[in-house]
C-alpha cells in the first residue's frame, strides 16, 4: 500500500462524536449507495494526480460544511465546483455523491473564482478534515474544538510529508492559528465571509501576481 493509499485509509477511519466522515459515513437523506466509496475515490484521484507535482500549493479552511464538503468529501468545494477542480488538476472528471440537484456552496463560489485563473496545482484542504455538527443536528455547522483540531492538524502535516508542498494559504484568522504550526511556508488571507469577498480575491491575486481587476486597481487611485 502506497502512502497515498495509506493516508486515506487513515481518514477513513477516524470516527469522533458529531462529526460526519465523508470517506465512511453515508447521509441518509441526500447521498447515493456508494457515496463514502465515490469520494474516496475522488480524493484518490486528487492526491494521485499531484505525485508528479515538483510544487503544490494546499489552500487550508477551517472544516467541512453541510452544503460542501460533506456532500463532497473535498475542502472548500461544493458540487457546482467539481468539474472546475477536475480541470484544475487536469483529472478527467470528479463524481457526485449525491441525488438531486447540485448544491451550491457561498465559499466555494468564491474559492473557484480564484482557481480558475492560476495554474500551480492546488490542492483544497481544511484543519478538520470532517464535517463537524451539533448533536442530533447532522444538517448544522459547528467550529471544531481544539481536540478535534488537534487530530486533524495530523493530516496536513502528513500531507506535507508526502507531497512537495511550496506553501500553505490559510483562509480565515482560525485556519491561520493552525497553519502557523506546520513547518512550511504560510500566507493568511481574508475569509471570503461576512462581506470578505472583494479583500480575499485582492490577496489572493497578490499572492499569485496576477492582475487585479480594473475597478479594483481604480479604488487604489
Amino acid at each position: 500500500m502506497n502512502k497515498v493509499s495509506k493516508f486515506i485509509k487513515r481518514l477513513s477511519e477516524l470516527e469522533l462524536e458529531n462529526c460526519f466522515n465523508p470517506y465512511a459515513d453515508k447521509c441518509d437523506v441526500y447521498d447515493l449507495p456508494q457515496a463514502p466509496k465515490i469520494r474516496k475515490s475522488n480524493l484518490g484521484k486528487i492526491l494521485n494526480s499531484l505525485e508528479s507535482s515538483k510544487n503544490i500549493d494546499v489552500w487550508v479552511g477551517r472544516d467541512l460544511g453541510y452544503r460542501g464538503g460533506r456532500r463532497t468529501g473535498l475542502a472548500l468545494t461544493d458540487e457546482i465546483s467539481l468539474n472546475l477542480y477536475a480541470n484544475h488538476l487536469r483529472i478527467e472528471s470528479l463524481d457526485r455523491s449525491t441525488f438531486g440537484h447540485p448544491v451550491k456552496e457561498r465559499t466555494a463560489y468564491n474559492i473557484y473564482t480564484i482557481l480558475s485563473e492560476i495554474e500551480t496545482p492546488v490542492l483544497t484542504w481544511n484543519v478538520f478534515p470532517l464535517h463537524p455538527h451539533n448533536p442530533c443536528e447532522p444538517f448544522t455547522n459547528r467550529q471544531h474544538t481544539r481536540a478535534e483540531g488537534r487530530i486533524g492538524i495530523t493530516f496536513l502535516e502528513e500531507l506535507c510529508d508526502i507531497f512537495p508542498i511550496r506553501r500553505l494559504v490559510a483562509i480565515g484568522n482560525h485556519a491561520a492559528s493552525w497553519a502557523n504550526e506546520v513547518a512550511v511556508p504560510n500566507y493568511r488571507v481574508r475569509h471570503p465571509s461576512y462581506g470578505g469577498q472583494s479583500e480575499f480575491l485582492s490577496q489572493m491575486r497578490d499572492i499569485y501576481h496576477l492582475p487585479q481587476p480594473i475597478h479594483a486597481q481604480m479604488r487604489l487611485l
